[in-house]
């Protein structure tokens, strides 16, 4: 389960990030998390609870956006919706196509006190 080291440094990246800028506390957190990038939702949100214990983000709500997976088809010469990592194009079938969403995990932004 690789989603608890995730969430552990998404919490860090949090408190470190709303203390420089001199909050006491983080009211809520929202990650773009790419259907593509290998990271099941449901545990990020299970160990987002465990992770966030003892910090200033104790009380922060989370919410996460699914964000599709798009790819450049090198033959096609246009963005097409990926299904798959590695996967072909859905117009033509080749396997010439370059991801470029779809397997991010980053903080959108985050609301502090």
């Amino acid at each position: 389960m690789h989603e608890l080291s995730l969430m552990e440094s998404v919490i860090a990246i949090v408190c470190e990030t709303a203390r420089q800028h001199g909050a006491t506390r983080v009211k809520s957190v929202r990650l773009d998390v790419g259907v593509l990038s290998h990271a099941d939702p449901d545990a990020l949100l299970f160990c987002y609870q465990a992770v966030r214990h003892g910090t200033i983000a104790q009380a922060a709500t989370l919410e996460i956006n699914r964000v599709p997976g798009k790819g450049w088809c090198l033959d096609c010469a246009k963005t097409v919706a990926l299904a798959e990592r590695f996967g072909g194009c859905p117009d033509c079938g080749r396997h010439r196509v370059q991801m470029t969403a779809g397997d991010e995990l980053k903080i959108r932004d985050m609301e502090v006190i």
